[in-house]
């Protein structure tokens, strides 16, 4: 791909080579990174269909079940922004199978965790330490040469997706086996497999960068004062995830009420349409590769919007509501992974501190796009709930379309 085709304005240029000392990953070992990304972000939703069953287990009150996914969220965060930056100075292999190990171990002790407090620890601990997973994602772009990153990455990606779908519905089968205790015992055991065939398989890519930890956080900043890529692709990734998120949040109050009154297992089922959106990264990661960048960021946001509008008519047509749902999902990945293939190619040597700035902004996105649901459903139902996914579609549309007309210039 070229600077234009990237859009990249920096003054600094790029490198295009793999790193130094790195081999370009085979499809083996991408997937066995997408595994492992999969199982090590699984963690920070095993807890949300098991609230009210760890409440009564434990004798704690609702508030403190409901803090356990505000906890895993704000740990997630504290990770982005504490430890993925350091992927750019620390030995990258060393340091992605140092997270997952901890992880197990945070998993396990979250398992064995006799009280509430210890249980909130437990579980800010395996979230902190479950940005283990970005970190494998930017050890990908970072083996991949050029003409390869985008579909490298959006393999490792999609195991981050099914990994998020997968472990509510994992979670709930395994509690009504042994207790939600068993999910955590029993997820600890594949993470810590993973850790070991990491540190087996994962060629050693050192980095050159020498700076102490309080300039390595201070350069992240910088990178967002520096880099106007950054600055529209971290707002768009945004806009595009709290768009995204109003129907993860809504979808939920629509599919339990008439005309469908659905169970919460039919629900979790429903919601594992998401799934539709791992074909669709790959399919963007090669257009990306072949220089369709912006081609594809452009067409995932006209799909989130036109998305919505298809799910203004799912209120009362199953049909409407699954095209709708499908379009966001593609539409979503599409906007995720060709930004995180321009970023990859802005600054190599600070592939991580980029990725942390851009996933921060994400999830921020997310989290406020499904606060502002929980308004909005509230007095305006369903159709106020896709208008707000529409316009805030709308305003990724025109981030992206300033982004295009300053690269122009």
């Amino acid at each position: 791909m070229t600077e234009t085709a990237l859009g990249t304005s920096s003054a600094r240029p790029a490198r295009t080579s793999p790193d130094p000392g790195a081999a370009a990953p085979g499809r083996g070992l991408l997937l066995l990174m997408a595994v492992a990304t999969g199982l090590s972000c699984a963690g920070n939703y095993f807890a949300q269909p098991l609230l009210d069953l760890i409440s009564r287990d434990l004798h704690v009150g609702t508030t403190l079940a409901g803090l356990l996914m505000t906890a895993s969220q704000a740990g997630y965060a504290l990770g982005l922004l504490l430890i993925v930056p350091l992927g750019d100075v620390l030995d990258r292999r060393r340091l992605a199978v140092g997270l997952l190990a901890a992880t197990a171990l945070f998993l396990a002790l979250t398992a064995a965790a006799p009280n509430g407090p210890l249980l909130l620890a437990g579980t800010v601990a395996v979230a902190l330490t479950a940005v283990g997973a970005q970190v494998v994602v930017g050890y990908a772009a970072a083996l991949a040469p050029e003409e390869a990153r985008g579909r490298a990455v959006a393999t490792v990606m999609s195991g981050v997706l099914l990994g998020g779908l997968l472990a509510r519905t994992v979670s709930g089968a395994l509690a009504g086996l042994g207790g939600w205790r068993t999910v955590y015992w029993v997820s600890a055991i594949p993470v810590a497999v993973m850790a070991v065939l990491l540190h087996r398989y994962l060629p050693r890519v050192r980095s050159t960068a020498r700076l102490s930890y309080p300039a390595l956080l201070r350069s992240s900043l910088a990178l967002l004062r520096q880099e106007p890529l950054l600055r529209h692709r971290s707002l768009l990734g945004g806009l595009s995830l709290a768009s995204y998120s109003v129907q993860l949040t809504a979808l939920t109050f629509v599919l339990a009420r008439p005309p469908y009154d659905w169970s919460e297992g039919a629900i979790g089922l429903f919601g594992l349409l998401g799934a539709v959106g791992v074909l669709a990264m790959t399919f963007a990661g090669r257009l990306n590769d072949r220089g369709f960048v912006q081609h594809v960021t452009g067409s995932g946001i006209v799909l989130l919007g036109g998305g919505w509008l298809l799910l203004l008519a799912g209120e009362r047509s199953l049909l409407w509501l699954s095209v709708g749902i499908v379009a966001l999902n593609i539409g979503q990945q599409a906007v995720l992974n060709s930004s995180q293939t321009v970023l990859y190619a802005l600054r190599p040597e600070a592939r991580n501190r980029l990725n942390s700035v851009f996933m921060t902004s994400f999830f921020v996105g997310g989290a406020t796009g499904s606060a502002l649901t929980a308004v909005v459903w509230t007095h305006a139902g369903w159709s106020g709930v896709c208008l707000l996914g529409a316009g805030l579609a709308t305003a990724a549309l025109a981030v992206w379309g300033l982004e295009r007309v300053r690269a122009k210039h």
